[in-house]
């Protein structure tokens, strides 16, 4: 493989900014089609981020025979059907975050791709690759906070809907298509990172539930993870607090300080003694690149898979627990 072709299916607000423009700033890799059922929002797409190709059909895309890599960027509900025919057509692929609604779905994707022992699978856990979140795992491994004791997420905030439109549009609070609410969407990106930075777990649990009973989905979720390596993590996620409560937060507590930041910010603070430092990070333009460079040279022979699918099933697995699907 020179140059990973890509095709995009569901090129919607995710792959405006954040990924879809960063497939042909990475050396060899090149945007070539994309696809949405909408065609006239498709054909947009196309010509405002200059791609050659587009279609309103996945099979036509998938027809497509200068294409040898799919990114899936739609609803969750959707990633298992699409991945899995992406496989039994060629392709490598890349999948959105969370991989699927749930793990019994992820594991249909592994089992798949173990019929094409040639064809390589990553998942979008896209924050490993960011500077700041690598800059934590740094600090972590060079003890610089000491043994590891305690890590709390906390992770509220406010309701945003104002119409039953913008409700109805909301694919992340319908549990058939999100496979939860806000905490399916959010959580992802916090957990595997507690999984990068802490490894394999050793058990976990929680519950959710349904407190202002505005959404289809639960709104609360709590849970627990005692991670083999010794370390104790409790995370809180409310969707339903007031404005002024609103909160994005991870508290890493070491034996001789400790290391806080947020999941959607852009600083790290890290505490030892009497001394505190403050680092301020520039995110990339497209958040999802760095992570597209290391796929890309994964898909190309090049470098290891910067996130599989057996990884996407652990973290599922504590989705699932954490939200009693399991």
């Amino acid at each position: 493989m020179t140059t990973v072709n890509w095709g995009i299916i569901g090129c919607g607000n995710v792959t405006e900014r954040k990924s879809g423009p960063a497939f042909n700033k990475v050396p060899n890799s090149k945007l070539v089609a994309v696809m949405r059922r909408d065609a006239a929002k498709a054909a947009d797409y196309a010509k405002r981020h200059g791609v050659g190709k587009w279609y309103d059909d996945t099979a036509k895309l998938m027809a497509d025979t200068e294409l040898n890599a799919i990114y899936i960027a739609t609803p969750p509900a959707s990633h298992a059907p699409y991945a899995i025919e992406a496989l039994e057509k060629g392709f490598n692929v890349y999948v959105e975050k969370p991989v699927t609604r749930n793990a019994a779905e992820a594991r249909q994707i592994a089992e798949e791709l173990k019929k094409y022992p040639g064809q390589k699978l990553t998942v979008a856990h896209y924050r490993r690759g960011l500077p700041m979140f690598l800059k934590v795992k740094e600090l972590l491994e060079n003890k610089v906070i000491g043994d590891i004791r305690s890590v709390q997420i906390r992770m509220w905030k406010c309701r945003t809907h104002n119409s039953e439109e913008e409700l109805a549009a909301d694919w992340r609070v319908h549990p058939e298509l999100s496979g939860g609410g806000y905490f399916h969407d959010l959580a992802p990106h916090q957990l595997d990172l507690m999984l990068f930075y802490f490894g394999e777990p050793e058990k976990y649990s929680g519950f959710s539930l349904n407190q202002a009973k505005d959404t289809p989905a639960d709104d609360t979720v709590q849970g627990q993870i005692l991670f083999k390596s010794g370390v104790a993590l409790s995370g809180s996620w409310c969707f339903s607090v007031a404005e002024s409560e609103s909160t994005d937060l991870c508290e890493i507590i070491g034996s001789h300080g400790k290391i806080t930041f947020p999941f959607f910010g852009n600083f790290i603070t890290y505490k030892t003694g009497d001394e505190e430092q403050t680092l301020t990070f520039v995110h990339p333009e497209h958040i999802q690149q760095p992570m597209i460079t290391k796929i890309v040279s994964y898909f190309r022979g090049e470098g290891p898979n910067p996130c599989s699918i057996d990884e996407a099933i652990v973290l599922m697995d504590i989705l699932d627990a954490f939200t009693g699907q399991s």
